[in-house]
């Protein structure tokens, strides 16, 4: 039986951060929203509340309901999660008179308390709070503070509960990986046992369970989370699995056949379908990004389901969906207002009558790579920049054509190929070149142009939520951008995108 760690958000910007964190550790957690969220049974080994942007003095402050296990089980809350600790069962919670925000150090630790064993003193934390605890109610007792923060931490007696009004999830609090590991491995008696090889086995074991002899069909794009996905799914049913890799006319210079090269020698049995043309005719004079993406989804949609057909009695859809997916869906707020379509599978199921496989879905990106080497993936494979679905076709600003395509194509293989050849693919998180809707003058010899411009984009991140330009080399800017417009005919201008996110998005569209 799985042992884990609840985590209740409030609509904390770290709650997924939490749950990383906690995940390092070899611990299992699972995220939920404050006011939905399981009774907690035998396999739940603590309780960690979130922080959040409410303060507990609003009219509408989320309240969870931890009547029936406080006390019981050990609970840590995290600055709201502190406050709520302290506010509602009999201190108080003001605005505060300091500024509480960014680095602070601890003065004073109660160094005989076990959530603070092996902290130093004058450890760094990170405060982001406008609140804070003035009184604590009687039988709570105050376990480390600051130099304005007096509460820095608090410890209820006769209890396992905790509050800490700093955020011991992020960098910027030196011991937060110590103080978190006190609470799940010493406080709460984790195992810390949970690794990508046990992962492996749990999750090949409730496949065959849940599976059974039934088929699978799974739609592959060559990406490391469809590619982990069919993976698992290949060692537990087999020959059962059926994957479809489209080509929609809008992948990077070569790469359909690369893909299916890459393939080659895993077992799976794969069926690489062309359809280019269709997408290029249906895309035909389209120039709103969601249009572009709908257009694209619903192509995708309508080939998988005509290949997937020609499989006779297939029951099953496996999908590649990973953790955050599933965060979203189920937010405290509800799903989030789409910012744009993602081209997935949305739809499939219900369409063609499949029960859905999601043997990725309680994983974060980078668990997903962790599983894939110890699966024995190749690390080219693994590591590969994250890909949209719409490809290329949002990364050509206005509508797409043929010609647009292969220009694009060209300019990001030779950026692709540069990053690679100079050792920085794997500094970046994604990497992408944008045909832009914009024509600048140039001169070529002795002749005036008047073509295309071309963007090209680097970021670092971990999870995609947010993202900071990458500081390439100029050395190396400047011969991509030479290469791009000596080598790739319709090109004269190259500009580098050094825009964050937020406010920026990674894509253009």
């Amino acid at each position: 039986m799985k042992e884990k760690i609840l985590i209740l958000d409030f609509g904390s910007q770290y709650t997924q951060l939490i749950a990383r964190r906690v995940r390092e550790l070899s611990v299992y957690c699972e995220i939920y929203p404050f006011n939905h969220f399981p009774a907690p049974d035998e396999t739940v080994k603590g309780v960690i509340l979130s922080g959040s942007p409410f303060s507990v003095r609003d009219a509408k402050a989320p309240i969870p309901d931890i009547r029936n296990f406080k006390g019981k089980i050990p609970i840590l809350g995290i600055c709201y999660g502190a406050q709520y600790l302290a506010h509602y069962f009999g201190g108080e919670v003001a605005p505060s008179n300091t500024r509480e925000y960014g680095r602070a150090n601890l003065g004073f630790i109660d160094g005989s308390n076990p959530l603070l064993k092996n902290v130093g003193t004058d450890s760094q934390v990170w405060m982001s709070h406008g609140d804070t605890i003035v009184t604590l109610p009687e039988n709570y007792k105050i376990i480390a503070s600051t130099g304005d923060i007096k509460v820095g931490a608090f410890a209820v007696q006769d209890e396992n509960t905790f509050g800490l009004q700093f955020h011991p999830e992020v960098y910027h609090t030196t011991d937060g990986s110590a103080i978190l590991k006190n609470f799940v491995g010493e406080i709460c008696g984790c195992t810390q046992d949970w690794t990508p090889l046990s992962f492996i086995e749990s999750t090949v074991a409730q496949l065959k369970d849940t599976v059974g002899n039934d088929k699978v069909v799974l739609g592959l794009s060559g990406g490391v989370d469809s590619t982990v996905a069919a993976t698992l799914l290949h060692k537990a049913i087999g020959k059962n699995l059926t994957c479809i890799f489209v080509d929609n006319g809008l992948l990077r210079k070569n790469e359909f056949q690369s893909v299916l090269d890459s393939y080659m020698g895993m077992g799976l049995h794969v069926i690489g379908v062309d359809a280019s043309q269709k997408f290029m005719d249906d895309l035909k004079g389209i120039v709103d990004p969601e249009k572009k993406r709908k257009t694209i989804g619903r192509n995708f949609i309508e080939v998988f389901d005509v290949e997937a057909h020609k499989i006779k009695d297939v029951k099953w859809l496996g999908q590649g969906t990973i953790y955050p997916d599933v965060i979203e869906s189920v937010s405290v707020n509800g799903p989030s207002a789409t910012i744009k379509s993602h081209h997935n599978v949305g739809g499939l199921p219900e369409k063609m009558h499949l029960k859905v496989v999601e043997p990725l879905k309680l994983l974060f990106k980078d668990e997903v790579r962790r599983v894939g080497t110890a699966l024995g993936l190749s690390p080219d494979l693994l590591n590969r920049h994250p890909f949209p679905g719409p490809g290329l076709g949002i990364r050509i600003l206005g509508d797409v054509t043929p010609e647009k395509v292969r220009i694009l194509q060209e300019a990001d293989d030779i950026y692709i190929r540069g990053l690679k050849e100079s050792g920085l693919y794997n500094q970046v998180w994604q990497a992408a070149a944008i045909l832009l809707p914009v024509q600048s003058v140039g001169v070529m010899g002795d002749e005036r142009t008047y073509e295309d411009v071309v963007a090209l984009r680097a970021v670092g991140s971990t999870d995609g939520m947010t993202a900071d330009w990458s500081h390439l080399p100029y050395e190396f800017l400047a011969k991509v951008s030479n290469d791009i417009i000596n080598k790739v005919k319709g090109i004269n201008r190259v500009v580098y995108d050094i825009s964050s996110k937020p406010p920026a998005t990674i894509e253009w569209e």
